[in-house]
């Protein structure tokens, strides 16, 4: 059957001869070749690195264009097309054609083993994503629409073009209709995570980032996030005889380029030994799952079978029986972040679950220990949710003598009871809490923000609690505690003037790392830039500005806009981030009014950036003043930005040559303030 497969040049049809195994290989190698060009793309031009040479990149570059010819596939992330990003207004709503059902339910590889019986079947990966459907019209992705609630999904058209990998044109030519789960990897969750240094302000599992990801309504953000998608069904596609088999319309998924999710063919007979394979490879699956789905090969066969109100009969998810514990509850910590937020964590006796040796497991909320009722000494179920997550499953004890704490654990200041959509968390009151404050210096002094290297939340507990830091503009006079730094336990006269040097640095910053700085909750680096940009850098009219204005900009919803205006009537808030401006040298970051004060000039960036987060951010600046920015110097190249301007490499070597002047970072700053 997989040597019997349609072609895709039409409408139909069967491939005669072997062309099908060759436009497999051909499609293979574009995933091969497409991470690795990319990747090394990305370190040519924004890290400065090479990870081969240009004439081996051309020949890879030239492979790849000959392959994309060949099979008619292009996929997202492709270099041979410009990436084009959009922002829209909102999500419109769409009804799907037919509603997507839920699957039903079983625990129980005997039950899972009952349903196949002797028909075959495909058992595969239940992915733990967002689940989306896709329309390709004449070979083009003409549409992309979420599950939503099975009846009506949300329209994402712009996002699913920058899923990874993705393709956006394909040789099939007529209506084709899948459906399949838009999922982030747990290495690229983790990275993400890693990226956000207020830990209760990270996301809770690779699902909920996805969701949000592929809901932005900027799609230059959904691509950052590297969302992948696997295709799990097809719905439609016209004209093309499959011959009655759902493995044969996964083949030709994967002939047309997609990536479909993993599967296994199964009876019932090796139903159990096939369960166990993929539960041994839990641990080791890049991508989040929920279990299994088991689906009848059979595609008239399922299609006779109908449907309940709810379940479709053709296919059914398997859930993992949990393996749990029983423990108990020694204690629960309660810790305390930027935000105030104070998350309860349960620590209990160490049980082994999965392979593994677990002693605690986060509660979340207030709403939650109340539904547990939990109290110290309570017996306690515990198991790993996806096999991977500690959770609670049920306390058999439920004293519900557990204490909401009155104060909060680092400050004793008092702490409060919240309740927002109905959910219940505690909350310190205390403004001056060093939680807060350390998380809060942390941020400010953050990459993204004002950029001071060394200040790391260790060394700020030690500076705040030696009195040297009480606001942000402290950050900016540690020269004023110089004898006390230095005298302190792993600091030195070197240690610290080079904290000194860092802290002079920035000084010189942009509004929107300021605005990001201040930790105002949802205000994210590039909500900070959209907002900043809006405004046209004007800070008394950003702080001015009512709550319908700031939800009109795109990408700013209510929520977004709430916590920003209930910020800036804090007067603490107000006050302290005054004192700070008159420390800090505020530059244009965006060109108004029309103004271009750098068009026409080409720069070349090499070397470590200091005042800049990294090179993309100083990419980013050239480009929103009408510069443009090339990886290779040329006789077309104004200026080579390099901070190491005695520097022997061949960037250095190639701009003296030509003449072309180099400049730090320091006198391109000068030259924009000059063109400006």
């Amino acid at each position: 059957m997989g040597e019997e497969m349609t072609n895709g040049t039409g409408e139909g049809g069967l491939l005669a001869g072997g062309g099908q195994p060759r436009r497999e290989e051909s499609l293979a190698r574009m995933k091969e070749l497409l991470p690795l060009l990319r990747a090394a793309s990305r370190a040519y031009y924004q890290e400065d690195q090479e990870m081969m040479s240009n004439r081996e990149y051309d020949q890879l570059y030239d492979e790849y264009e000959a392959l994309e010819r060949e099979t008619g596939i292009v996929l997202a992330g492709s270099p041979t097309r410009s990436v084009g990003y959009e922002a829209v207004e909102e999500l419109p709503k769409e009804r799907h054609e037919s509603p997507m059902l839920s699957l039903d339910k079983t625990k129980s590889p005997q039950e899972l083993a009952a349903f196949a019986g002797t028909h075959r079947s495909l058992l595969s990966w239940k992915l733990d994503g967002l689940t989306v459907v896709l329309t390709y019209r004449d070979g083009e992705l003409y549409k992309a629409v979420t599950r939503g609630n099975g009846e009506v999904g949300e329209v994402v058209t712009n996002n699913a073009r920058v899923f990874a990998g993705l393709p956006l044109h394909i040789q099939y030519r007529g209506e084709l209709i899948i459906r399949g789960e838009a999922v982030i990897s747990y290495a690229d969750f983790e990275e993400i995570n890693r990226q956000i240094p207020d830990e209760a302000a990270r996301y809770k599992n690779p699902r909920n980032l996805c969701s949000g990801s592929v809901r932005q309504l900027n799609n230059e953000v959904t691509a950052r996030r590297n969302v992948h998608f696997f295709a799990f069904s097809l719905v439609r596609a016209e004209g093309v005889d499959f011959g009655n088999s759902h493995e044969a319309q996964f083949r030709w998924l994967r002939e047309q380029g997609f990536e479909v999710v993993e599967y296994q063919v199964v009876t019932g007979a090796d139903m159990e030994q096939a369960v166990q394979s993929f539960a041994d490879r839990i641990e080791e699956n890049a991508f989040p799952s929920d279990g299994l789905v088991l689906l009848y090969d059979d595609i008239a066969y399922g299609q006779s079978l109908g449907r309940t109100a709810k379940f479709p009969r053709d296919s059914i998810a398997f859930k993992w029986e949990d393996e749990t514990r029983l423990t108990r509850l020694r204690k629960v910590e309660w810790s305390a972040s930027r935000t105030g937020l104070i998350n309860p964590i349960a620590v209990f006796d160490p049980v082994e679950l999965e392979g593994t040796t677990v002693s605690r497991a986060s509660v979340h909320n207030v709403s939650i220990v109340k539904a547990l009722a939990l109290g110290i000494g309570d017996e306690l179920e515990v198991y790993k949710a996806n096999m991977i997550i500690p959770q609670i499953a049920a306390n058999h004890t439920r004293s519900g003598t557990l204490e909401i704490p009155a104060a909060c654990p680092v400050c004793q200041g008092p702490a409060e009871i919240r309740s927002l959509n109905g959910v219940e968390s505690l909350y310190c009151t205390n403004p001056e809490c060093q939680a807060k404050r350390v998380k809060s210096f942390a941020l400010m002094a953050s990459r993204d923000a004002l950029n001071i290297e060394g200040l790391s939340e260790a060394t700020l507990e030690k500076f705040i609690a030696g009195g040297f830091i009480h606001e942000y503009a402290d950050l900016l006079h540690l020269d004023r505690w110089r004898e006390e730094i230095m005298s302190m336990e792993g600091f030195g006269e070197k240690s610290y003037e080079n904290l000194a040097a860092s802290a002079s640095r920035a000084r010189h910053t942009t509004l929107s790392r300021v605005v990001y700085g201040l930790g105002i909750e949802n205000i994210g680096l590039a909500n900070a830039r959209l907002l900043c940009r809006e405004f046209g850098e004007d800070l008394h009219a950003l702080r001015q500005a009512q709550a319908e204005a700031l939800s009109a900009v795109d990408g700013i919803g209510p929520v977004i806009a709430g916590a920003f205006c209930r910020y800036f009537a804090d007067e603490r808030h107000a006050r302290e981030l005054d004192s700070l401006l008159r420390e800090l040298t505020i530059e244009k970051e965006f060109a108004g009014g029309g103004e271009q004060p750098l068009a026409g000039k080409t720069f070349v960036i090499t070397g470590k950036v200091e005042h800049f987060a990294n090179r993309k951010e100083l990419k980013e600046r050239i480009e929103g003043l009408g510069g443009k920015v090339t990886g290779s110097v040329t006789n077309r190249t104004d200026y080579l930005i390099n901070n190491d301007r005695a520097s022997s490499s061949s960037k250095n070597k190639r701009a003296q040559e030509l003449g072309i002047p180099i400049i730090s970072e320091e006198e391109f700053l000068e030259l924009a303030a000059g063109e400006e």
